[in-house]
């Protein structure tokens, strides 16, 4: 939790000086004066930050910063050792054989994992109930499955606009291109057309170099974490028989206590003993 509290930090900041930077270059000088000198210089920043214009400045810089953060975020989360630990089953089994069945979701309150986090919902919930015990495992296995599923879906939602807003971008820069062309009455220098081209260009490139590998991230975190809910649920299937054998284990408990007998009171003489006393 820590760790992703820092990590939006470092995000949150980075973000923020970039989009101060841009701000201030943007107030510094003109659009089509920043683009005129970008076209004439050959390095990295220019050519394809720059030469973008706003929408690579304050919408796909801005997506790619946040598709990178969730990236780092969901990998630090979805991975095998902290949604499915080895011996995570067996462990569960050993606290039920030396604690029993009502002190399991105690014990295991503070786990995240989708084993540890079903098995306390459903003994918590099940109220002792075999079966309904058994839909409630498998109802939390699927509805965590479901949960990393939503979170992932930001990663594929950026993947699907990047290259919308890419597009968008090329439009404007080819009304600009041909807004040069009609202000130069039909024969402009190739410096009045740098600016519509670069925006045309450089915003396609953004937004395919966001969604390809936001798409891709998004493919490889969706199949492990299908991959971790079915290995869940032969874990899930190893601890059941285990479940059943201590609810019947407690069951016969309790019905031993209801057949138990009154024992007498020592001292205290029973009723048949008080009307054998009585004078004839």
């Amino acid at each position: 939790m820590h760790k992703s509290l820092f990590l939006k930090m470092v995000f949150l900041i980075i973000l923020l000086v970039v989009v101060l930077a841009v701000i201030v270059v943007t107030l510094s000088a003109d659009f089509n004066e920043v683009t005129r000198k970008a076209s004439q210089t050959h390095n990295f920043f220019s050519q394809f930050v720059i030469a973008g214009g706003p929408i690579v400045w304050f919408i796909l810089l801005p997506m790619s910063l946040i598709s990178v953060y969730l990236a780092v975020e969901h990998s630090l989360v979805i991975s095998r050792k902290k949604l499915l630990p080895e011996g995570v089953g067996k462990k569960i089994v050993a606290i039920m054989q030396e604690s029993g069945l009502g002190q399991l979701p105690a014990r295991i309150a503070r786990e995240n994992d989708f084993v540890s986090t079903a098995a306390a919902k459903a003994i918590a919930q099940g109220k002792g109930d075999w079966f309904r015990i058994r839909n409630l495992l498998a109802e939390s296995l699927q509805e965590q499955a479901l949960a990393l599923m939503r979170r992932i879906e930001w990663i594929n939602l950026i993947g699907n606009v990047a290259p919308m807003v890419g597009l968008f971008g090329t439009v404007v820069g080819m009304i600009q291109l041909f807004d040069a062309i009609v202000v130069a009455g039909g024969q402009p220098q190739p410096a009045q057309l740098a600016g519509g081209i670069s925006v045309a260009l450089v915003t396609t490139f953004w937004g395919l170099l966001i969604a390809i590998p936001a798409l891709s991230v998004h493919g490889v975190f969706r199949n492990k974490i299908e991959t971790l809910a079915n290995d869940a649920v032969l874990e899930v299937d190893n601890i059941m028989p285990e479940i059943k054998r201590s609810l019947e284990k407690q069951s016969r408990v309790e019905q031993t206590k209801e057949k138990q007998p009154i024992r007498e009171i020592p001292g205290k003489p029973t009723p048949a003993r008080r009307e054998s006393s009585l004078p004839l």
